[in-house]
């Protein structure tokens, strides 16, 4: 496959999982997405309110190192520093889901308690500053306090998830948010101290991406995209 083919398919995918996260209300005006081209760039989604990009719209080719292109969201910085990090990175995503937000307003992250929980192993990070993530210091904090997890969640300011692709990240997006929305659960009936948690070596087994995890989440997550074509997915 050419370099230019691959480029436009990795497009529609970013296009893709940014309507996607608008769909299931991962995102609303703020969020972005991006997919790794290779190691020195990535594809990120306009800088628009992520439900609204349009079909064939062009995403935005950002380095991995320096600056970042004009009209390009300084949160992007997040992004970056990700792809710096893990080279096996493929995909990342900014979100701003509901029962996250207010999680971690809380300063806490979930404690594995269900299944998609455990794709969090060690469990999710927690960046403890609610200041928007504009400059490469804080960025470069917030994916120290991420560690080993997927996912990291910054206090007032949404969360980041990492995978091997960017339909992997979506995924696990929305994994952290029904974690997030478990975990609150836990908290209003007064058990969350007590109720049973999912041990590390249970989450290593249980954290599994035979049978096809993955790629049924995304194409439920996708599903009546106008760029979407089942037989191809």
């Amino acid at each position: 496959m050419s370099d230019s083919v691959t480029e436009s398919t990795l497009t529609r995918t970013v296009r893709i999982a940014a309507r996607a996260l608008g769909r299931h209300g991962l995102v609303h005006a703020y969020g972005h997405c991006s997919a790794r081209l290779d190691a020195d760039s990535f594809l990120v989604c306009p800088a628009k309110p992520m439900g609204l990009t349009d079909v064939g719209e062009a995403c935005t080719r950002v380095p991995v190192h320096g600056p970042l292109p004009d009209g390009v969201l300084g949160e992007v910085r997040l992004h970056q520093h990700l792809y710096r990090t893990r080279p096996e990175a493929g995909g990342v995503v900014r979100f701003m889901s509901p029962q996250m937000m207010a999680l971690a307003a809380l300063g806490r992250v979930p404690a594995m308690r269900n299944g998609f929980g455990t794709y969090f192993k060690p469990g999710a990070g927690l960046w403890n500053d609610p200041q928007l993530i504009r400059d490469d210091e804080k960025a470069q904090g917030v994916i120290a306090a991420m560690g080993q997890s997927a996912g990291v969640m910054m206090r007032g300011n949404g969360a980041v998830t990492a995978g091997d692709s960017l339909e992997e990240a979506v995924v696990l997006a929305w994994y952290l948010e029904d974690a997030c929305r478990i975990e609150l659960e836990a908290l209003r009936t007064g058990l969350a101290d007590s109720a049973p948690v999912i041990s590390q070596a249970e989450a290593e087994q249980r954290a599994t991406k035979a049978g096809q995890i993955f790629e049924r989440m995304w194409t439920y997550l996708t599903d009546g995209d106008p760029e979407v074509s089942r037989k191809d997915s």
